[in-house]
């Protein structure tokens, strides 16, 4: 029974329910209503073949499928390797293991080093990688924690691990003094200007007094007696870190960083205080510096404004760009790769460094999201 001004050639509500056709019109095509459960290509309103067809077993899926971001491929076998949790398990027991397969001098130190380099990656990696702002003068806090575990050790004697404290001190109070009139600018004038702030603090180092001038400070105390003991202690030191770091960027305050790094303004916009979210991002990178500068005094016993230079921040900026930005593992292994590379080619004596500048150049090439990028999972419904 059709209403008012309802066209007759439409099918009614009754026919609809019951699934009986109604009369057609005459001239009218005549069109197969289908049945509930019926699976004919109709109803999922694709061909057989396409991707929204009903799957083999007659149920359709109504569960929300996740992809990459950036990608409409299904993952590889090489992808799901690299997002298994316990690839940085792996990584924990091959550093565990390294000594049992070379545990001379030389290595020891070579291994030492690469894993303070990871601390200092990992840091920066919070400033530049989560929350997208680019530092060139990360070293300052590198300096400004080896300075003051250094200095507090040799004038007062104290142990180095009573020194933590007053670094830790030092640090923050370094990230709000360059982060707080700096932050409000973006792009290549917060880089230049972080620059600036990293070789002032160099340059300040450097004719100072209590920091021993160009001679530096030399004569610290070490955490614990030898090499193996003193290299298990900074890979589990390395480990705590990164760990946090990377629970950082999963974190509500991760997310917030990450807002900002995609697009301030928007970021503002919903309610996220950028300014705060920045200079939450600066001190924690401080942070990792500061306690990586403790590190380094302890491993060297001496520390001096020549190790602090402009060239350490790059080396360490290009360990993030080369592992992926935002990818805690990517960091780490690009790490490893700019710390033990070098000395790997060292028997082509000065033609070293020219070889490094061209695996690195091929390597961002063939990889220019990095080693092992960041790739974050979105639902599809």
């Amino acid at each position: 029974m059709k209403g008012p001004g309802q066209d007759p050639a439409a099918p009614g509500p009754d026919s609809a329910l019951s699934g009986s056709d109604a009369p057609p019109e005459t001239g009218a095509p005549q069109e197969s209503v289908p049945s509930p459960g019926s699976g004919s290509p109709a109803e999922t309103g694709s061909a057989p073949g396409s991707a929204e067809a009903r799957p083999p077993g007659g149920s359709r899926a109504t569960g929300p499928k996740t992809r990459l971001r950036g990608t409409t491929k299904p993952p590889t076998v090489a992808s799901r390797l690299l997002q298994n949790r316990w690839a940085g398990l792996a990584g924990l027991l091959v550093a565990i293991l390294a000594p049992f397969v070379n545990a001379t001098p030389y290595a020891l130190s070579v291994m030492t080093s690469a894993a303070i380099f990871v601390m200092l990656a990992a840091g920066l990696n919070i400033v530049v990688g989560y929350c997208g702002l680019l530092d060139l003068g990360y070293a300052a806090f590198f300096a400004v924690g080896a300075y003051t575990s250094g200095v507090l050790a040799t004038r007062f004697d104290l142990p180095l691990l009573a020194t933590v404290p007053a670094v830790l001190v030092a640090t923050v109070i370094a990230g709000i003094v360059i982060g707080a009139p700096t932050l409000r600018l973006r792009s290549d004038y917060l880089a230049v200007v972080t620059l600036g702030f990293g070789e002032i603090i160099r340059i300040t180092a450097n004719n100072l007094e209590v920091t021993g001038g160009p001679s530096g400070v030399y004569g610290i105390p070490h955490l614990v007696d030898g090499p193996v003991a003193f290299y298990y202690l900074t890979v589990a030191v390395v480990a705590v870190a990164v760990a946090g770091a990377a629970r950082l960027g999963r974190s509500r305050l991760g997310r917030a960083w990450r807002f900002v790094r995609e697009d301030e303004d928007a970021a503002e916009a919903m309610g996220v205080h950028t300014y705060r979210v920045k200079l939450a991002a600066y001190i924690a990178g401080a942070i990792w510096g500061g306690l990586a500068g403790v590190l380094f005094g302890a491993h060297l016993s001496a520390i001096s404004p020549a190790s602090f230079t402009f060239l350490q921040s790059a080396l360490v900026l290009m360990a993030v760009v080369l592992g992926g930005m935002g990818s805690m593992p990517g960091v780490v292994i690009g790490a490893i790769v700019i710390s033990i590379l070098p000395e790997i080619l060292r028997d082509l004596a000065d033609h070293r460094f020219f070889l490094f500048g061209v695996l690195l150049i091929v390597v961002m090439l063939l990889r220019p999201q990095g080693l092992w990028p960041a790739r974050s999972k979105e639902a599809l419904k």
